[in-house]
């Protein structure tokens, strides 16, 4: 195994799986474990004694994560050549390393490869493997190593279980980020502590969950209240997801101190001063200490007119990184029991039918599945998170 001063001593799970004569290695590990140096190293000793390699990744983008570090040790490497343009590693023996995306698998086909390291393979077409890579690899009799960290049990999940079986020519390992020597304990304590459970199992214990695209568990547990009226004394914020085309306005009140939702409100197809007048009667209905409204191209002008009649309307701005952040703290509190929610099958059918999806660049996005609506669980999470955040009061005018 290549190393170099910016390459660390390998780690026993990584000289295990280097070690394996398998043909076709399936490594199933978590965030931080080192699966990118185990394949860079790889496609770099294949590359040393004149064999052809890929690195292959599902985009463009992403590729980016193994081909810095194949830059960066090429340079320490005597006579190795590096062509940014192509995204290839040339050594004076004839090896190469080049670096591919799996975005169109059709784009793979075309050449014998003696190895070939599919990066986070859980996120790719199963045709890059069925119908590009694996035939390249036939007439130089090479050799696959998929890493990946878990998605569900796609088809992933599938040819692990070659390996697990004891297929001939396979062989398959999972290993927890913790079994890392080089991250720290208190690292991976913090994040089980800061994530819900279900991504905590999946990004660092790298287990195949079967609803790994579920994002909310124990909705029923929560869901075991009946709306209540406002009571004196106490404080309520709502937060609001204003409907766009076909979607649906929701209002969604949560007693502060309690933490249970109290009241649900969910309509579409009003005119423009029905909404506004609607959304003003819940605000003094439950004497409301702020009410945070959603910033799309229609929560601005609702949320300039609600501010003209002197309410305390607070703008959450919706885009990848805070619709993340406000979904994983709703999806905490359900589980962890903070949160009760409305008895509502409406708010129970979305919240169950909620999906996550995990880029490899790590990130989330979050959804309802395609033809069904998630403006109840929006409306419940912008709520949610306004008891949390401290935010600016609004000011009249900002959006206009």
């Amino acid at each position: 195994m290549i190393t170099t001063k910016i390459n660390a001593k390998p780690h026993a799970g990584q000289l295990e799986v280097h070690n394996s004569d398998a043909r076709f290695k399936v490594l199933s590990a978590g965030r931080r474990w080192g699966k990118t140096r185990l394949g860079v190293n790889e496609c770099l000793d294949v590359a040393a004694q004149g064999g052809r390699a890929w690195w292959v990744s599902p985009s463009y983008k992403t590729s980016e994560v193994g081909w810095r570090p194949l830059r960066q040790i090429t340079r320490k490497i005597p006579g190795a050549e590096i062509r940014l343009v192509d995204r290839v590693v040339n050594f004076p023996g004839g090896g190469f390393v080049a670096v591919r995306s799996a975005d169109n698998p059709d784009s793979l086909r075309g050449e014998g490869l003696d190895f070939v390291v599919m990066d986070e393979c859980a996120f790719m077409q199963r045709e890059a493997w069925t119908e590009a890579i694996r035939p390249a690899l036939s007439d130089r009799q090479g050799k696959v190593l998929f890493i990946s960290t878990p998605k569900g049990r796609n088809w992933l999940w599938e040819i692990y279980q070659r390996g697990v079986s004891g297929e001939e020519g396979w062989q398959s390992w999972t290993f927890p980020t913790s079994s890392n020597p080089f991250i720290a304990k208190e690292e991976i304590e913090a994040a089980k502590r800061d994530l819900p459970e279900m991504i905590f199992r999946q990004e660092y214990l790298a287990e195949f969950i079967d609803d790994a695209g579920g994002v909310f568990r124990r909705v029923q547990e929560a869901a075991v209240l009946e709306p209540k009226e406002y009571e004196e004394g106490k404080q309520y914020i709502a937060g609001v997801d204003v409907a766009a085309s076909v979607d649906f306005t929701v209002v969604s009140v949560l007693d502060a101190e309690s933490k249970e939702m109290v009241y649900l409100d969910r309509f579409n197809r009003v005119d423009y001063p029905v909404l506004i007048d609607r959304l003003e009667s819940v605000y003094h209905r439950y004497h409301l200490t702020s009410m945070v409204v959603e910033t799309n191209s229609i929560g601005r002008p609702v949320i300039d007119e609600l501010a003209t009649r002197g309410l305390n309307i607070v703008p959450f701005t919706t885009t990848s990184a805070t619709k993340q952040a406000i979904i994983q703290s709703l999806q905490s509190a359900l589980e962890n029991g903070s949160i009760l929610v409305l008895n509502n099958p409406v708010l129970i059918g979305e919240l169950l039918s909620f999906e996550s999806k995990r880029a490899p660049s790590g990130s989330f996005t979050y959804s309802a599945p395609d033809g069904m609506h998630d403006d109840c669980v929006m409306s419940l999470a912008i709520a949610w998170s306004g008891l949390h955040e401290k935010r600016v009061e609004y000011l009249p005018g900002l959006y206009k």
